[in-house]
């Protein structure tokens, strides 16, 4: 039973009280009854009123909820930002990890000044923290911090990147843990491991200097998790196809990688990203066929 259906019934059986009460008053004291009337009318009255104003407010955030949805999907970036700033005061992490995602998100459109971008990149993990606050079992709020905080690493240079790296992955790993059916996160994770992977000389000692044990991990263990990604939900992401031919480049699987990137190349342009991605898997295809 809903939470607003057991209040309608209390609602149901106080009126029945009442009314029971109301005849057995008139029998035994005009008083009596005149008192009762005022305790329990207006308490009845504020419930009803509370549970309606409730149900209200829950179908207007469900409604903003679905069109914000929606206009992620048709790539409306400006107008998804524009529609989920108005509540950026929200105790609702649904509200909180998407303002996070269209912050970021308007980062990789090209009329974003370099101020901008920083600005909209620190807010986006502001967002994303505040969204981790308000409800630690949301798998969204994990990815999109994980996510935020990363790119924050590039305002703050490689030794504050490299250690919020366990950070991150601790995120994603939780992130995947609460919805193991989440490509995104197993991408990102995916991701985190080519990024390890390629580190080059000079950043090793970085790590090797922040950690005890610095993070590593390897093209196999990268590819995996972009073979997962695509078995959870095929063809979800541009940037997964991408990453799954470059990474097969790394191994040196000309043939697999031509096939990836060639899919990647395909994929429909719809947001900005899409397009910075088409033009990498081009520029790759033309590599590999010389």
């Amino acid at each position: 039973m809903s939470v607003i259906a057991a209040v309608l019934l209390f609602l149901m059986i106080m009126n029945r009280v009442l009314v029971s009460e109301q005849c057995c008053v008139f029998c035994d004291c005009q008083n009596r009854k005149a008192s009762f009337l005022v305790a329990v009318t207006p308490l009845s009255f504020l419930i009803f009123e509370r549970v309606a104003h409730f149900s209200s407010v829950r179908a207007l955030d469900s409604e903003v909820l679905e069109q914000a949805d929606y206009l992620y999907s048709c790539g409306e970036t400006q107008k998804l930002h524009q529609l989920l700033v108005r509540h950026k005061d929200s105790d609702d992490a649904e509200f909180l990890w998407r303002l996070a995602r269209a912050s970021r998100d308007l980062t990789s459109l090209s009329s974003i000044s370099a101020d901008e971008k920083k600005r909209l990149t620190y807010e986006a993990l502001d967002y994303a923290k505040k969204a981790l606050e308000k409800d630690e079992a949301s798998f969204a709020a994990h990815k999109w911090f994980a996510i935020c905080l990363s790119d924050v690493g590039d305002y703050e240079g490689i030794k504050v990147k490299l250690g919020n790296s366990y950070i991150i992955r601790n995120h994603l790993e939780r992130a995947i843990e609460l919805n193991p059916k989440d490509a995104t996160s197993i991408h990102i994770l995916g991701y985190w491991c080519f990024a390890f992977a390629e580190l080059a000389w000079y950043q090793r000692k970085v790590a090797a200097v922040i950690f005890a044990s610095p993070p590593t991990a390897t093209y196999e263990e990268a590819l995996a998790f972009f073979l997962k990604a695509e078995e959870v939900d095929p063809n979800f992401y541009s940037k997964n196809l991408l990453m799954l031919g470059k990474t097969y480049m790394m191994l040196s699987d000309v043939q697999r990688a031509t096939l990836w990137l060639t899919k990647a190349r395909d994929y429909p342009a719809v947001t900005e990203e899409d397009k910075q991605v088409h033009k990498e898997a081009l520029e790759l295809l033309k590599k590999l066929n010389r």
